[in-house]
């Protein structure tokens, strides 16, 4: 009798291979109230960690760029400003659904939309320049997957960059941040969104990502070099970039 795999899903830990549906129900769940609920719960802070993210990622005129997790367009939307050719993809198709709308309202052309599970992307190897990927890979079933994945489309010379939250290490400020994440998000998820289970489950997922250190080690491990970790307000949020040699 083997063991079955499991998954963390917030602190929940349930079979891996349910992951993906109860993921994809939170998604589907928040995906018109997404950016709303950004600007809640962040003071509209989101918008300045995007902005320095695309400047590292520092997309050129023709650049073919994946982002990954794209879902409603804010990077991509960002990415495309440089001319660059931006792939959105998500294997969420209500949060793509509400990215072309809002495409379609600020008069965006010219992005491709995709659903794709990032740990089986369908794109051929080497066909992108860049991967970006916002506040997406702590929930997919499989990271190290995800990174294989990132690598294997990526071409030789091909950055990687990710967005994502992690743990401060700012004395006083992870407390105050902990107390405010677990008791008021729920709250204003319900208030805005409507549902206070799908952002303590984002919040949850949060605490079990891997610290900022363990993260660079697994995009080492994926094949990327000259890899770097940029925290942002001690770590809270931090932008991961790696290269393929």
């Amino acid at each position: 009798m083997t063991e079955t795999e499991t998954a963390s899903f917030g602190y929940e830990d349930i079979a891996a291979d349910e992951k993906v549906a109860r993921v994809g129900a939170v998604f589907s769940s928040v995906a018109k109230k997404y950016d709303v609920m950004n600007d809640a719960m962040s003071a509209g802070m989101h918008r300045l960690w995007k902005d320095t993210f695309v400047r590292r990622v520092k997309p050129r005129t023709g650049e073919q760029i994946l982002d990954m997790a794209g879902g409603t367009g804010d990077i991509a939307f960002r990415l495309a400003k440089s001319g660059a050719e931006v792939t959105v993809a998500d294997i969420n198709q209500d949060m793509l659904d509400v990215g072309v709308e809002r495409a379609m309202q600020r008069g965006i052309d010219g992005l491709v939309w995709s659903c794709q599970n990032a740990e089986a992307l369908a794109f051929p190897d080497r066909g992108f320049d860049a991967y970006t990927i916002a506040f997406g890979i702590r929930n997919v079933t499989h990271i190290d997957r995800a990174l294989a994945e990132a690598y294997r489309v990526l071409r030789f010379g091909g950055r990687f960059f990710c967005l994502e939250f992690s743990t401060t290490t700012w004395p006083g400020f992870r407390e105050v941040y902990d107390a405010y994440s677990h008791k008021l998000v729920p709250r204003i998820g319900q208030m805005i969104a409507g549902d206070a289970d799908s952002y303590r489950y984002l919040i949850e997922s949060i605490r079990r990502f891997p610290p900022m250190p363990a993260f660079e080690g697994m995009i080492r491990e994926a094949g990327f070099t000259r890899t770097k970790v940029e925290p942002i307000l001690g770590g809270l949020v931090a932008i991961h970039s790696g290269w393929k040699a």
